[in-house]
């Protein structure tokens, strides 16, 4: 099922980055320091880069992932355009998985970087309930919130789309995607959320 979310979310994706003009495709993301290029040159590297080349460029990179992730959305983020979204699309179903991490971790990537470009280029495009709802659970979970530098203590958050709630304490309430946003440490529009609650986060990191 997750990775039919996977696949489904690829292509839809796909369909919406066909529909931007040359300045949306260069407009900033909500991943920091990234263009919307960059960002669907990273969500396509594991698509494009076979194991042992992905192994070469992390070497290159130190080791770091963070550093050889940024060089390859930032020079792969010039490659056509059409090339790119055709490999989202026409590789839809290829089963990668994160480094250490499963079909979820997957999924959440799939879609907390597809949010990074349709939410900041505002174009209303709706992930449906469940696939949603797994990505809440797993950025809600304990790995992602130490990645991220979140702390969820004393705060509900409260999804106003659909029928999820995490937490205990002050309520929190936004859509499911903004509240994605919000957990993954991205920029929210003023007025996203309401309720008493506040969320202390340690800030965007990828």
């Amino acid at each position: 099922m997750i990775s039919e979310w996977i696949a489904a979310d690829r292509r839809d994706l796909a369909g919406a980055l066909d529909g931007l003009t040359a300045a949306q495709w260069d407009a900033p993301s909500l991943c920091d320091g990234w263009a919307v290029r960059h960002v669907v040159a990273h969500l396509t590297m594991p698509l494009r880069y076979s194991p042992p080349r992905f192994l070469l460029r992390l070497a290159a990179a130190g080791g770091s992932f963070q550093k050889m992730s940024d060089g390859v959305a930032r020079r792969d983020g010039e490659l056509p355009r059409a090339q790119l979204i055709a490999t989202l699309r026409d590789r839809a179903a290829y089963p990668w998985k994160p480094p250490g991490g499963g079909l979820e971790s997957s999924l959440t990537h799939q879609v907390v970087h597809g949010l990074d470009i349709t939410a900041a280029l505002g174009t209303g495009r709706r992930i449906p309930d469940e696939p949603m709802a797994a990505v809440l659970g797993t950025v809600t979970g304990p790995q992602s919130t130490r990645h991220f530098g979140v702390d969820l203590s004393g705060v509900q958050l409260q999804a106003t789309d659909l029928d999820w709630s995490y937490g205990q304490g002050a309520p929190l309430r936004g859509t499911a995607a903004d509240l994605i946003l919000l957990v993954t440490g991205r920029r929210l529009a003023e007025g996203a959320l309401s309720g008493p609650g506040e969320l202390r986060t340690g800030g965007a990191r990828r």
